[in-house]
Formats: C-alpha cells, sequence, structure tokens
C-alpha cells in the first residue's frame, strides 16, 4: 500500500506540474522537482514567471533611445494561467551538479563541476589547484576504470558524490609527503583477498591492486557468486572501510593478503512471492520504461525519487508478531531494517528490554549511557523517511553508537504494541505507558531518551519522527547534557562511596593480617612447646636407656678381686673429662671388655668415649676386646684417660 500511495502522489505530482509548467519530458520534470526540493507551489511560480517573462520580452518591441514611451503589454501576458502545448515555452533544464573529493598526498581538493564538462577539464581545475600538470597527472578512482581526458562526465553515469585521487609517479614526493609516497605505493601493490563464499562453502583467491574501490571488489564478487552488491553481507573488512568509494590501499585491510566472508543478506521477504500490488507497480514502470531510463541520467533511481527502498512493496514486517524471544525478534528486526536501508544504522541492542536497561543504567557510573528506544510502526508514512534520512545519517549513527544503548520495537502489529506496553510499564510506570498510547499511527516512528536514576527511570525526550537530522542531533545533544550532568554527580558519589569502602577494606585488611599474624605466632610458640616436650620426652627415654645399659653392665662386671688374692692384679687409674677418677682392680687375665663395660657403667659407653694411656698415647678402645689386661700392657697398673669422640 505504501508503496503504491506513493507513486499516485508522484503521478499526481507530475499531472499537476505538467499542467502548470507544460513539461511532458518526465526525467525534465524529475530534475526540476529535485532542484526545487519537491515544492510543486515554487516550481509552478517560477516556471511561471519564466513563461511569464518570455512572452512579455516577445510582446513588448525593445525600446530605442529616441522612443519617449512604450507601449503598453498585452493582456496575454500578463496572465498567470496554464499554456497549452501549442503555444508553450520550454523551461530551460539547469545542469546537474556533481561533488568531487580529490585526494593528492597531504592536500584534499573539493570541487563542484557540471556533468557536461570533460575529464580533462577537472585535471586543468585540479592543475590551478595542485600545481600538478596535466601531463603528469593520473586521475583514479572512477566507478568506470580508467578514462580518457575527453570523456564527457554525463557518460559516466556517476553518483552525485564522488571521491577521486591523483597519482604522479613522475614526481618525486619531497621529505614532508613521505607518507603519501607510501600511499601511493600501497596504491600501485596488488592484495590478495582471500573470500570466503558460505553458503556454497568455496573460497575465493583474487589479486586486486590498491587502487581499486571496495565497491568494484563487491561488484567483482557479485559477478561471481550472483549475490547482487544490495543483498551482500561481509564479513572481515576493518572497521576504517566505512565508505565503498574507499580504495583498498587507504581501507586498512592487510597486506599482502587479507581474510573476508560474503554470503546473501538473509531476509524472510526474500522467499515470497510478488504481491499484486508489487505487480502493478512493475507494470506500470514497464510502461514507462523510457521515462525512467531518462531519469537515471540525473542519477534518479526509483527508490530515491519515492523515498523508499525496494523492499517497501514487501509484506515481510519488521518483526514477527508474537515472537516467544525477544532476543530473536530483534534479530529479525536488525535484518530487516539492514535489508530495506542498508548496513549503516544504529547498532541496536539485542535482548530484552530489561537486558538493555541492565547494560544502560545499571553499571559503573562511568560506564552508563542512555537508553534510546525506537518505536517502528511501518503503517506510518513517516517511518521510511525517518530510517532512511535520520536513523541513518553517518552522524546520527555515530553518536547513538557512542552515547546510547539503542533497543527497537516494531509496534505495527497489535500484538506487538501490547507486549510493549507491558514491558514498558514494568520497567519505566504506567506515565510513559500512557504517553505512548496518546501518539496517533501517523506520528510514528518515536525514539524515546531515557535515564537511568538511583530510584527509577525517567524518559527525557519522546522524539517524534516528523524531524530532521539536525533537530534529532540537538535533542540527543540536550538529553546527553542533562545526563553528563547527573553522570558527574554519580561518578562524585560513586568515587567517595569506593574512597570509603577502600578505607573500611583497608582496614578490615590490617585487621585480618593482625590476626594472621598473632595465630602465625600462637602456632609457632605451641609447636616451639611441643617440640620441647617431644626432645624432652627423647631424652628422658634415653637417659632412661641409658640408665637400664649401665646397670645391667653394672650388675653384669666380675667382682673387684683382692690385693691378697694371690692372682696378679692390674690396677687401674681412668680420668673422666670432668676431672675426677676412677679407679678399680682387675685380675690380668681380664678381658679388655669388662674394662670397657666398667667404664660404660660409670656412664661413658665406648661408642661415645675413646680409651687413650698417656705415654705413649695408644687409644685402647681400638684393641681387640677380647684379649687381656697382660697382652694390652696393662699390668700391673695404668693410668688411663677418657676423650669424647668427635
Amino acid at each position: 500500500m505504501g508503496f503504491s500511495l506513493l507513486l499516485i502522489l508522484f503521478l499526481y505530482f507530475f499531472s499537476l506540474s505538467q499542467a502548470c509548467t507544460g513539461i511532458d519530458n518526465i526525467a525534465e520534470a524529475i530534475t526540476l522537482l529535485e532542484l526545487n526540493n519537491w515544492d510543486l507551489v515554487v516550481i509552478t511560480s517560477s516556471t511561471l514567471h519564466s513563461n511569464f517573462s518570455s512572452e512579455a520580452t516577445q510582446a513588448t518591441p525593445p525600446l530605442s533611445s529616441s522612443s519617449s514611451s512604450s507601449s503598453p503589454p498585452s493582456s496575454s501576458a500578463s496572465a498567470f494561467c496554464p499554456i497549452s502545448p501549442s503555444s508553450r515555452h520550454i523551461v530551460e533544464r539547469q545542469p546537474r551538479m556533481l561533488n568531487f573529493r580529490v585526494e593528492y598526498r597531504q592536500r584534499s581538493v573539493e570541487l563542484v563541476v557540471e556533468e557536461s564538462r570533460t575529464v580533462g577539464e577537472i585535471k586543468q581545475i585540479l592543475e590551478t589547484e595542485l600545481g600538478v600538470p596535466v601531463s603528469k597527472m593520473q586521475l583514479k578512482g572512477w566507478k568506470s576504470g580508467d578514462v580518457s581526458d575527453s570523456t564527457v562526465l554525463r557518460s559516466l553515469h556517476l553518483p552525485k558524490n564522488n571521491s577521486l585521487y591523483v597519482l604522479t609517479p613522475d614526481i618525486a614526493p619531497t621529505a614532508s609527503t613521505s607518507k603519501n609516497s607510501a600511499l601511493e605505493d600501497s596504491l600501485n601493490q596488488n592484495f590478495l583477498l582471500v573470500i570466503s563464499h558460505r553458503e556454497a562453502q568455496k573460497d575465493y583467491s583474487l589479486y586486486f591492486p590498491g587502487s581499486r574501490t571496495i565497491q568494484e571488489v563487491k561488484r567483482n564478487i557479485s559477478d561471481l557468486t550472483n549475490i547482487p552488491v544490495r543483498h551482500q553481507q561481509w564479513e572481515g573488512w576493518p572497521a576504517s572501510a566505512s565508505d565503498d568509494s574507499m580504495t583498498l590501499a587507504v581501507s586498512g585491510i592487510s597486506y599482502p593478503c587479507h581474510h573476508l566472508s560474503v554470503c546473501q543478506r538473509s531476509s524472510p521477504a526474500n522467499a515470497q512471492e510478488p504481491t499484486e500490488e508489487c505487480a502493478d507497480v512493475h507494470m506500470i514502470s514497464d510502461s514507462e520504461g523510457d521515462d525512467f531510463e531518462d531519469a537515471s541520467e540525473f542519477g534518479v533511481d526509483d527508490s530515491e525519487m519515492f523515498g523508499v527502498g525496494s523492499s517497501s512493496c514487501r509484506k515481510s514486517p519488521m518483526m514477527p508478531e508474537n515472537s516467544e524471544n525477544e532476543a530473536d525478534a530483534l534479530l529479525h528486526f536488525t535484518a530487516e531494517f539492514s535489508s530495506r536501508y542498508g548496513e549503516t544504522h544504529p547498532m541496536f541492542f539485542i535482548g530484552s528490554l530489561e537486558a538493555a536497561s541492565q547494560e544502560a543504567f545499571y553499571g559503573k557510573a562511568r560506564d552508563r549511557k542512555l537508553l534510546a528506544i525506537y518505536l517502528h510502526n511501518d503503517d506510518s508514512v513517516l517511518s521510511n523517511v525517518f530510517c532512511s534520512q535520520m536513523m541513518c545519517a553517518d552522524s546520527i549513527v555515530s553518536y547513538l553508537s557512542q552515547n546510547f544503548i539503542t533497543w527497537a520495537w516494531d509496534v505495527t502489529k497489535e500484538a506487538n504494541k501490547a507486549r510493549l506496553l507491558t514491558m514498558c510499564t514494568r520497567h519505566f510506570g504506567s506515565v510513559v505507558t500512557q504517553t505512548i498510547r496518546t501518539y496517533k499511527t501517523d506520528q510514528f516512528p518515536l525514539l524515546l531518551i531515557v535515564m537511568g536514576k538511583r530510584t527509577s527511570n525517567e524518559v527525557l525526550n519522546v522524539i517524534q519522527g516528523n524531524t530532521t537530522v539536525d533537530e534529532l542531533m540537538m535533542r540527543l545533544m540536550g538529553a546527553m547534557e542533562i545526563f553528563t550532568a547527573q553522570q558527574q554527580e554519580d561518578i562524585k558519589d560513586e568515587d567517595e562511596r569506593e574512597a570509603r569502602e577502600m578505607v573500611k577494606r583497608e582496614q578490615d585488611e590490617a585487621y585480618r593480617l593482625s590476626l594472621e599474624a598473632d595465630r602465625k605466632k600462637r602456632e609457632a610458640q605451641e609447636r616451639e612447646e611441643a617440640e620441647q616436650v617431644r626432645l624432652e620426652q627423647i631424652r628422658k627415654e634415653q637417659e632412661e636407656e641409658k640408665e637400664a645399659i649401665r646397670l645391667s653392665l653394672e650388675q653384669a662386671l666380675p667382682p673387684e678381686p683382692d690385693e691378697e688374692s694371690g692372682e696378679q692384679i692390674s690396677k687401674l687409674r681412668i680420668r673422666t673429662p670432668s676431672g675426677e677418677f676412677l679407679e678399680r682392680r682387675f685380675l690380668g687375665s681380664c678381658k679388655l671388655q669388662v674394662l670397657f663395660d666398667f667404664v660404660a657403667s660409670k656412664g661413658y659407653p665406648s661408642d661415645e668415649f675413646k680409651l687413650l694411656t698417656t705415654f705413649p698415647r695408644r687409644n685402647i678402645t681400638q684393641l681387640d676386646p677380647g684379649s687381656t689386661l697382660l697382652e694390652a700392657k696393662l699390668f700391673p697398673q695404668e693410668t688411663l684417660f677418657l676423650e669424647a669422640k668427635e
């Protein structure tokens, strides 16, 4: 319905302008409408004024220097009425102007020229601006490849805005232009693009010069994959490659090889059969084919002429009705939005309204953002203009991406609208819900700007569809000023709270460390005491063991013989390490082991002490314990001393 309505409006405009201006050529009518911003009053007035001036000139003879008065103008020349085809004066069509942005090393030149000019004339203008001779200048960046100097711009079918660049391989760059010299080198380099076609599961390895534009690459891929450029969905292009008119050299891709992937943009509408409404449109287009081909000469395609994309005749909604999952509904909305209005649009948050609110409002104060809720309605005549002209404007997209979390919903279907109102009531209260209910269909789309507060969420602004880019930007900036002031207060409060919490955490940490130190000290003391008890127990056990051994040795010693027994008696005197002396009589036939046992029974075991003679110094403990005292020459008496072993 929307496409047919716009078509009928256009045909009405054309027939009305034809009746008032007498223009039959549709291309001429389109150009005139574009030049006057589709203002029929201005077009009619200017055209009739031109016709009036022309007829008045023909009806009134020129004044001579000798005449004192002039003839009165004819009454027909002063009448503002439609002119019949037989007496119509064709309005001279204003030339179509083309905008060029030309890059050369560190300079950028903006040119506005008529499309009737030639490429050589552009070079002559650049020679004046850049100081580069035409003979040494190579003008690159044309959509159709290299062109000759005699080529007329009209024959190239250029869009209104174009980007070109100048190469001067015969002119050596100066030190100040080393970066641009590198750029020229990049333009002459060959880039290997490894492009994966996901549906066909096939890879293409293609070499392109650095001077090739992204748009040209996409056209080549269209020839290979049969995917039209407008339906291609890419992955792998760097963020700097934001304009299809950019060359590969300046797009930021990797050299010498860069990997990309492409697939056909998914859209449920692609599989649907054309409706009768669409068939009617195609029939009209076929019957008027020649006239619309004339219009294309001026860079005007069907979608630009009617202010809508080619998808306007689709029956596929922006969002399916009664979708169970909000994330799936938003994915469908984003895909359909991209299909209708292009890839340049705000980054819509994929998830529920609650999740979007959490993302925007409940992080750290420095990370919080405003929440922009876009409400779309396909039944509103403002939707296509608002989406294509406002929501897809580079300045708006950039500003929303940096400062807002953008969440979208389609209220075309009543079920989806009711679901939205329920969500808004839950998150923002009944006032916001009632406000949305008050807006009529022709006032959509709406853009709600929501700011999160400590206790509740506040709707700062409701922007309707009947706005301009400048007004939209001003209102977004106004909301940002309010939000920034509130954010600074929140940051200050948060910093103070974090400072207090930091002091408390430091005190708690110091107290914890103190308790930990006390605990470790107490545990170390307990371990030390336990070790002392253990060692004392071992020492006692060893002493008891030694005492038991000593007693057993003492009991096992043979009795000390009398001096008058008549046997050979050896009298031994032993000095201990403490300076005391041990004296005892032994039979000369006693074994050395008896002497060792006697010394051990006094607390000096042979494994800890050595028994030595004074002179000559001998270590008795190294002798055979089975030998007798006589054999060891410890007879009839001897003085020995004990020494601890090392």
